[in-house]
């Protein structure tokens, strides 16, 4: 069996109950301190050294977040841009292939659905109901092969669940709501896995030009605009 197959079983054979019982001794309670929502170093005067919120989001994650959105003109590259590893710096932006979406970033680099609080010491997501996976699930992430690691750094671990920098963690959580964590938790490693394993399968190089991006998804190909490469 190849890794990536193996690894979707062992997702798909995860006990919720057991992540749940991991996520309950590590403890958690969201903060709303945004740190999860923005930029590493925040919207400073040298904006080319920050490092800006990376997201990752599915294809059908960004259609979601499309009809989300109060607007009726909300497009693709308002919701997701291509993840930039993998891409070079040329002589006109950005270049070459990728193979994930990021949630979209404003101009300080923060997840373009992330809203400030009124008090300036919490915010909120505008598209909470809708919020992708990975959203759902931060800050914890499962021990397997080909699943993606959320912002920051593992700091605690349980079994399979590993914690990332949140001040939230250590804190009470209701078993209830663990539950429900651990159910997401699963259901995007779960995800993760199956869309790799179709990119994989569905992958053709693209020769790109300069200036062009093309990042490939479990749907093929796309421009940045979210739009088939060979449309």
């Amino acid at each position: 069996m190849k890794p990536l197959e193996a690894e979707l079983d062992r997702a798909r054979e995860l006990d919720v109950d057991a992540l749940a019982d991991a996520i309950e001794t590590i403890g958690f309670e969201c903060t709303r301190c945004g740190a999860c929502c923005k930029s590493e170093s925040g919207c400073g005067a040298d904006d080319a050294d920050e490092e800006p919120h990376t997201a990752t989001v599915f294809p059908d994650e960004v259609r979601t977040l499309q009809s989300a959105a109060d607007t009726d003109d909300y497009d693709w590259r308002d919701v997701a841009r291509p993840m930039p590893y993998g891409l070079t710096e040329g002589p006109d932006g950005p270049e070459g292939e990728t193979f994930e979406w990021a949630l979209q970033t404003d101009d300080c680099g923060d997840c373009v659905f992330y809203e400030e609080g009124d008090d300036d010491y919490s915010g909120a997501c505008a598209v909470h109901e809708d919020r992708p996976l990975i959203c759902q699930t931060y800050p914890f992430s499962v021990d397997l092969g080909g699943t993606s690691q959320p912002m920051g750094e593992a700091v605690d671990e349980e079994g399979m669940v590993r914690a990332h920098e949140c001040e939230g963690l250590g804190r009470d959580i209701d078993r209830a709501d663990a539950v429900d964590l651990a159910e997401a938790l699963k259901a995007r490693a779960v995800r993760e896995l199956e869309e790799a394993i179709s990119v994989r399968d569905a992958f053709e190089p693209v020769e790109t030009d300069t200036g062009e991006v093309v990042v490939h998804d479990s749907e093929g190909a796309k421009r940045p605009d979210g739009t088939p490469v060979d449309d």
